[in-house]
């Protein structure tokens, strides 16, 4: 009998995602599952479920760490390019006594699973991002947003958690066949009346298989997934990390925001939008 907190994989997809049961309903005999690094909420019949392996799970922790690794790397080394190249485009000198500072933009991230939402804000720390967080069900999402407005201002919002197709034969152009792209789509609307520039407030929305064509009609300037797969936990963190650090007077290149993420041009895409990176000068001493 299956359980909650069992870790399975669904026999019928090959076994592609490793899951967590969150719920599991006996007398249905159906298991509610979690993706553990996808954005991905599912149902499936306990008869379609295979216990994960050890060494398959510890495989799997190992492949991703990889993939995170290798991500912080390359944001690492492209930093130190974009900055001196900007500082020179600016006229800030290296030398001695012009002690200059960063901006980057500001991110509030609303995430509808407090697990992700504790990665991605270790993530932003990583990154060097100023970034202020909050576990809210993607239902209420839209009632909230004016108040996280108002009281951080950001100049980047992430709107995330779980999303997906509800079940097989249902049709991908309707937003009523997902579990919470309707959700994301009045969350973007309400960010929306709050500031209606794309170059003000830049928004990512989404989760796995979300409908990115409503989702970017509904205002955002990024938004999940245009093949409609399966988004990497921290894809829009890395989102948000390339606007934030692209200078207040470039246009941010849509090709490398969505090439800086782990799932790449299937999961991804967007509008052109401005950066809101800044340089400041001179550097206090306190």
């Amino acid at each position: 009998m299956w359980k909650i907190g069992d870790l399975v994989a669904r026999k019928s997809y090959q076994k592609d995602v490793f899951f967590i049961i969150i719920d599991a309903d006996a007398a249905r005999r159906v298991a509610t599952l979690k993706g553990l690094e996808v954005r991905l909420l599912a149902d499936a019949p306990y008869d379609d479920l295979e216990t994960v392996s050890r060494h398959d799970w510890e495989t799997h922790i190992l492949q991703y760490s990889r993939l995170e690794a290798n991500s912080l790397s390359l944001i690492r080394k492209r930093r130190v390019f974009e900055r001196e190249k900007h500082m020179l485009r600016s006229g800030v000198k290296l030398a001695a006594g012009n002690h200059f500072y960063e901006r980057p933009g500001r991110v509030l991230h609303l995430d509808g699973d407090s697990s992700y939402l504790n990665k991605c804000m270790l993530f932003y720390e990583e990154l060097g991002l100023q970034a202020n967080g909050h576990h809210v069900s993607e239902s209420r999402m839209a009632d909230v947003l004016p108040r996280f407005l108002e009281m951080y201002h950001p100049d980047i919002l992430i709107i995330t958690g779980h999303d997906g197709l509800i079940g097989k034969g249902q049709h991908p152009d309707n937003v009523y066949s997902y579990r919470n792209t309707e959700n994301f789509i009045r969350a973007v609307q309400a960010a929306r009346k709050y500031e209606r520039s794309l170059d003000e407030l830049v928004i990512f929305a989404g989760a796995c298989q979300s409908h990115y064509e409503a989702i970017l009609e509904s205002g955002a300037n990024f938004a999940s997934s245009p093949k409609r797969i399966l988004i990497h936990a921290l894809d829009p963190v890395l989102v948000a990390e390339k606007v934030a650090f692209t200078p207040i007077n470039q246009t941010i290149n849509i090709y490398d925001v969505v090439q800086s993420t782990i799932t790449g041009t299937d999961g991804l895409g967007g509008l052109e939008s401005r950066g809101k990176y800044r340089l400041g000068l001179p550097k206090s001493l306190s």
